[in-house]
């Protein structure tokens, strides 16, 4: 019975294929149909292999740059001007009422501030910039005197 039905198949596909006035249409729609299948195939494992590839070099990149490479020491107006886009993010601080000037690395804050914690804040954000040797502070409460700079 088998045997039956797979040569009814096979004798079904023949006649379709090699009729006289279609068949021979019917074979090139059937070979431009397959040759498109394995074209497409082609492109989706080129377009994986794109993708694997990226992924790949993407993951060395990570790995390779994983740490910030050494900069050299920034000049003092460069830091001076990475030292007040930090501090001066936050909106609290009093941007007209703080003074930021670098000197060989060494950063000096100067001005009135409201609170202590202001200050131990400021100070510790300074501290945190690539290329701050060390933090020299000169703020000050309102109604205190402001302190001077050590030669």
């Amino acid at each position: 019975m088998k045997k039956l039905a797979l040569g009814g198949v096979i004798g079904a596909v023949l006649a379709f294929l090699l009729d006289p006035s279609l068949g021979r249409r019917r074979r090139h729609v059937a070979v431009d149909w397959t040759l498109g299948r394995f074209r497409r195939a082609g492109r989706t494992v080129e377009r994986a292999g794109r993708t694997a590839a990226a992924e790949a070099y993407g993951s060395v990149q990570k790995v390779k740059h994983r740490e910030e490479e050494p900069k050299p020491q920034p000049d003092d107006v460069t830091l001076t001007r990475k030292v007040e886009t930090e501090l001066f993010r936050d909106p609290e601080v009093p941007k007209g009422q703080i003074n930021v000037n670098a000197e060989d690395g060494v950063v000096y804050l100067r001005g009135e501030v409201a609170t202590a914690d202001l200050i131990d804040d400021l100070v510790e954000k300074t501290r945190s910039v690539v290329g701050v040797r060390d933090v020299e502070s000169l703020l000050h409460l309102p109604g205190r005197e402001a302190p001077m700079k050590a030669s």
